[in-house]
């Protein structure tokens, strides 16, 4: 079964696009497909036929609405494309289209810039995710909850088999996007996702990698503009056949994490184009924010007033700077603490220790500010009282509670922005 194409996505300014409108469920009898699965392959002769018919068994058994399967050829030398195109005239509701060069973005890119369906997604060939976690992938961006679902093989729910080689790989890819993007989903490059048609729309024209960059430059230009990303854990078992090469692979990942970093503290990226109008998140990015100064602004007079009581304590025992020293220290791991449960909404042990190590970075920022303080003071008025370095600490402690603040907001706790912030929710599969 064939059905009519939409017109090619063209590229045009974003700036100049209205703001989104507001989410909202899709009518419960649509006569159209609803759901378009993408299957990017390249040279995959053996696994397609097998990929595509439990795809659309599964489908046909499980899921309520009309839905398409679009097999994406990357420029595949070998028989994959006469399979896709038996395929298509087989099963009904299949397509395939063929693309003249590689690239797993690129393929994405082409099937999602033509398709007439309101839910785009794509999965792997190998499927090694299990088929029981699609219908909960797509199910939010169907009733108008989230923006973007994607898969996730880190979320506590998930059940993963996998060598250690691609699990450490894996988890050391998210962790430095984690550090130098400062994101909030977990897993940029499980091959399970789905977007909203109107959301794809805005996003692709910005997106700029059409390898294997591609997923995570959608999520942290969608995560940038205040969308809602919905994460599903999965079942997942490693294909041993995989044909990605892991160097030249994590050299392009890190050229486009330094593109990206580059163009978000530039600016050239038109964010404001990608939010809903209607309120669905006016002011509520603000609001998170006032709430959190206010709430680490009361941690930190606390911590400033145990700290001081602590300093005063031991100043006499043990000099200024060793005194200073223990005192922030001590006063550093309760603020940690209090502003992890308080300020950003992180209850648990999960992470806990990770947290606090941040924090205890965070804490030597604020000891560098602070002893240099000391020692400027000292070095300037040797015989400088109590009273001026008190004075003198409070100035310094003052400029380091500003850097801990944004170190928190954008290393610490960056999943944590607002702990009533919808942005980013997880479901269960």
């Amino acid at each position: 079964m064939r059905t009519a194409r939409r017109p090619a996505l063209v590229d045009r300014p974003t700036t100049e696009l209205s703001a989104l409108p507001r989410r909202a469920p899709l009518p419960a009898h649509h006569p159209d497909p609803v759901l378009d699965v993408v299957v990017p392959v390249f040279n995959e002769e053996n696994d397609l036929e097998p990929c595509v018919r439990r795809l659309h068994a599964h489908l046909t058994e499980t899921f309520p609405y009309p839905f398409r399967i679009t097999i994406a050829d990357n420029a595949s030398t070998d028989r994959t494309p006469c399979i896709a195109a038996r395929l298509a005239s087989e099963l009904p509701g299949t397509d395939w289209l063929r693309l003249a060069e590689k690239g797993r973005g690129r393929a994405l890119h082409a099937a999602w810039s033509r398709s007439g369906a309101p839910v785009l997604a794509y999965l792997d060939v190998d499927l090694s995710t299990d088929l029981a976690a699609l219908l909960p992938l797509v199910a939010p961006l169907i009733s108008g909850h989230s923006d973007i679902a994607i898969g996730t093989r880190l979320a506590r729910g998930s059940r993963v088999v996998r060598g250690p080689k691609r699990e450490i790989i894996s988890r050391c890819y998210n962790g430095l996007l984690r550090s130098t993007l400062a994101v909030g989903f977990s897993d940029a490059q499980c091959g399970f996702k789905a977007v909203r048609r109107d959301v794809a729309e805005r996003l692709l024209p910005l997106v700029e990698d059409r390898e294997w960059f591609f997923d995570t430059e959608l999520l942290v230009i969608a995560e940038r503009a205040g969308l809602r990303i919905h994460e599903v854990p999965v079942d997942w078992v490693d294909d041993p056949d995989s044909r990605v090469h892991i160097l030249s692979t994590a050299l392009a990942d890190l050229r486009g994490m330094a593109r990206l970093g580059r163009a978000l503290a530039c600016g050239r990226l038109p964010l404001s184009a990608l939010r809903r109008s209607g309120g669905d998140l006016a002011g509520e990015l603000p609001a998170g924010l006032a709430r959190q100064v206010v709430r680490f602004a009361a941690v930190g007079i606390a911590s400033t007033l145990c700290y001081l009581l602590l300093y005063t304590a031991l100043r006499p025992l043990t000099g200024a700077q060793a005194a200073n020293a223990l005192a922030l220290l001590a006063s550093a791991v309760a603020n940690t603490a209090a502003n992890r449960r308080l300020t950003f909404g992180v209850r648990g042990r999960g992470g806990a220790l990770r947290h606090h190590l941040k924090g205890l970075a965070a804490f030597l920022v604020g000891l560098a500010l602070t002893s240099g303080s000391l020692a400027a003071l000292h070095h300037a008025v040797p015989e400088a009282g109590h009273r001026l370095e008190l004075v003198t600490l409070v100035a310094a402690n003052l400029a380091a509670t500003l850097l801990r603040f944004l170190l928190f907001r954008a290393w610490v706790f960056p999943a944590r922005h607002d702990a009533r912030s919808p942005r980013r929710t997880t479901g269960s599969s």
